[in-house]
């Protein structure tokens, strides 16, 4: 039962888009995240995921829209809905989802990570 703190675990790392996990609870990873530019597309058949932004600012693009998260505000995307992550500027995000989901859900792209590292 160690704190964690959160922006010491975003200083041991600078790529984006390569989730770490920080944590686990109930199943769920807790995972932290750089990311800047456009993910992919895609969707997760059966999990569903909370993006919480940190620093920074974000859009989360769906089929039909675009939500736009500032810092301190998050967003849970359902199981089965298409989304794509996005931010303009270096953006810091904590994820919470259950262990099993892969970050590019239900398509295999060069961003996709089968193994993470634990931070």
């Amino acid at each position: 039962m160690d704190v964690i703190n959160i922006l010491e675990k975003f200083g041991l790392f600078a790529d984006q888009w390569n989730p770490r996990i920080i944590g686990e609870l109930n199943g769920q990873y807790v995972k932290l995240a750089r990311i800047q530019g456009e993910f992919d597309f895609h969707h997760h058949d059966n999990e569903d995921e909370l993006f919480l932004v940190i620093k920074g600012k974000m859009a989360m693009a769906f089929r039909d829209k675009v939500v736009e998260l500032e810092q301190g505000e998050l967003l849970v995307v359902p199981h089965g809905v298409d989304h794509k992550p996005m931010a303009e500027e270096e953006c810091l995000i904590m994820l919470f989802e259950p262990k099993s989901t892969m970050n590019t859900g239900n398509t295999i792209t060069p961003k996709t990570r089968e193994k993470l590292d634990w931070i």
